[in-house]
């Protein structure tokens, strides 16, 4: 069955095809989306883009980039060939948010705002950010309302998930909201906080929310993984684009495919063998080194990386071991050598990968659902002062 897409339209960018690179905290810095950007067609002929899809940074904290921490300075950094560059933000206090949204505009840090309202990590919600902050809703219109007036002529989107679980949903009301405040687009991941990563994302609240909220695109998110999986979102739910995360962990082809697919070459879907996934895994170790400045602590970054990138294959317990506490670039492909590199790509490694816990207990700050309007309490001090997640 053939899906017809059209082009998603971010305040000036069209994206095309409408598919977007979710903020993973320490996975999509500058390295990792380089080579998602690279599989998704490198720059287009005039050379507008970089990339066919749009790629989004780390989430990156407003009182740490208000403060200039070296670190989120380092986060915000783009390639050249990045256009449009695009910024995630997480913040809890209006006033931060509004000066960290006006020095990005200000200095041109980014060409594309998106904030934050869908993480379900502990020491976010306890400080009432991320997936908690939509029950706030004057709270929510706050932080929207600064940050749109602040972005100038940049876009702001936002990221959210269907509520803080399933007695406290506040996606319908938290997309009111933002159409009233002037934001661009939002993306919904179809789970609550308290599902975390677990049990199946329910597209139908996708669906809903499009219904809810026509006057702009909504992006699906949730158990994309496969470009099949995108295409059957969008028939299902009648979603804009969608937004893909855990499926590309090790799996940065996954644009290649995502890129097939949209524009009607379905056949096209990549299935490397060891060898090729193996010369990916070095390529994405040296862009760590190259990036951080130490090519040690590149590859020592890229550790995590490894468990994802070999699923399927049959590669033995010890060897993988060895590989995910190699801290040099030949110590990483002398290992990889050592494989059965002809391999081919895996039957069911194109399944879900990732975290999948579930069922999450959601830490919030001391009375924070007896009043969905009152947000007495939060201000600066809510504020995380590091970027990354």
């Amino acid at each position: 069955m053939s899906t017809t897409v059209s082009p998603l339209q971010i305040g000036p960018h069209t994206v095309q095809p409408p598919v977007v690179l979710a903020p993973m905290a320490g996975i999509t810095n500058a390295p990792f989306r380089t080579l998602c950007r690279t599989f998704a067609g490198g720059e287009s002929k005039d050379g507008a883009s970089g990339g066919k899809g749009l790629f989004v940074s780390e989430m990156i904290t407003t009182r740490a980039l208000v403060e200039r921490n070296e670190k989120t300075m380092q986060l915000i950094h783009f390639d050249a060939s990045e256009k449009p560059r695009s910024i995630q933000l997480y913040g809890v206090d209006p006033a931060t948010v509004g000066k960290a949204v006006r020095m990005i505009a200000e200095e041109g840090l980014a060409d594309h705002i998106d904030l934050n309202f869908g993480c379900p990590v502990p020491k976010v919600t306890r400080r009432g950010g991320g997936s908690a902050l939509p029950f706030k809703r004057h709270l929510l219109r706050a932080i929207l309302r600064e940050a749109v007036a602040g972005a100038g002529e940049l876009p702001v989107t936002m990221k959210m998930r269907k509520g803080i679980d399933d007695d406290h949903i506040t996606y319908l009301d938290a997309g009111r909201i933002a159409v009233e405040e002037g934001v661009t687009s939002i993306a919904l991941h179809g789970r609550t906080a308290a599902q975390h990563y677990g049990g199946t994302a329910d597209w139908a609240a996708i669906a809903r929310l499009k219904e809810h909220v026509p006057e702009i695109p909504v992006l699906g998110n949730g158990d994309i993984w496969s470009a099949s999986d995108a295409l059957r979102m969008v028939r299902e739910t009648g979603c804009d684009g969608v937004v893909v995360g855990r499926g590309c962990l090790g799996r940065p082809w996954l644009f290649a495919d995502l890129v097939a697919a949209f524009e009607g070459r379905t056949e096209d879907i990549a299935r490397p063998s060891l060898r090729e996934v193996a010369d990916v895994m070095v390529r994405h170790a040296t862009l760590l080194g190259e990036w951080i400045g130490d090519e040690a602590r590149g590859v020592i970054d890229f550790r995590k990386h490894v468990a994802w990138y070999l699923k399927g294959f049959a590669v033995g317990s010890e060897m993988r071991k060895r590989l995910a506490i190699t801290s040099s670039l030949e110590e990483l492909r002398s290992g990889l050598d050592e494989l059965d590199l002809g391999q081919p790509w895996p039957v069911g490694a194109d399944g879900p990968r990732g975290r999948t816990s579930g069922n999450n207990r959601v830490v919030l700050p001391d009375g924070w659902l007896k009043d969905p309007y009152d947000c007495a309490g939060v201000g600066e001090d809510a504020e995380l002062d590091t970027s990354g997640g």
